[in-house]
């Protein structure tokens, strides 16, 4: 029996969430697995991959293969160097404790590469609003402008005519 890694989508019409399942490689996309290893949301940014990172390593050990979406998410978290580097274990070529070590140096640095892209976006996303109210607040100056100008004017014409009546009838007592 063949096992695969793959994804079994969830989620309503352009909302996809997909969980990450091990199931026969003869069963259909959403039907029959057998066991759940963790979730992916695609829609998020970046992308949340929660996933059961023992699990995962587990499965790949016994010999299932993931499709190539799951085979980039578990590079992505870091299974396939584990599995890489424990076959190297395994083999006699590096030791377990030197394995950990460049396991844990690669997962400080990939944290590190996640957060400087989370504040990336926040503060891109930050830098967009500010425009926008900036721009927003010099159109409403430009129509606050323009509606003072305009009552101005409909000011003006007014108060000639008041300084008019006013001349009028002055003329009128000195005849």
């Amino acid at each position: 029996m063949a096992v695969k890694i793959r994804l079994a989508r969830r989620g309503r019409k352009k909302l996809a969430k997909y969980d990450v399942v091990v199931a026969d490689a003869r069963s259909p996309r959403d039907g029959k697995f057998i066991e759940k290893l963790g979730t992916y949301n695609p829609l998020t940014v970046p992308a949340t991959i929660e996933l059961n990172d023992e699990k995962a390593f587990e499965w790949l050990m016994n010999g299932a293969q993931p499709s190539d979406t799951v085979k980039a998410m578990l590079s992505y978290r870091g299974v396939m160097l584990r599995k890489h580097l424990q076959i190297g274990v395994v083999k006699g070529a590096i030791t377990q404790e030197q394995a950990n070590a460049k396991l844990e140096a690669w997962v400080k640095e990939k944290q590190a590469k996640i957060e400087a892209k989370r504040d990336r976006v926040s503060k891109s996303k930050q830098d967009s609003a500010k425009a926008r109210k900036d721009a927003e607040t010099k159109v409403k100056e430009a129509r606050a402008e323009a509606i003072r100008k305009k009552a101005q004017a409909a000011a003006a014409p007014a108060v000639e005519a008041a300084a008019e009546g006013e001349a009028a009838p002055a003329e009128n007592t000195e005849a």
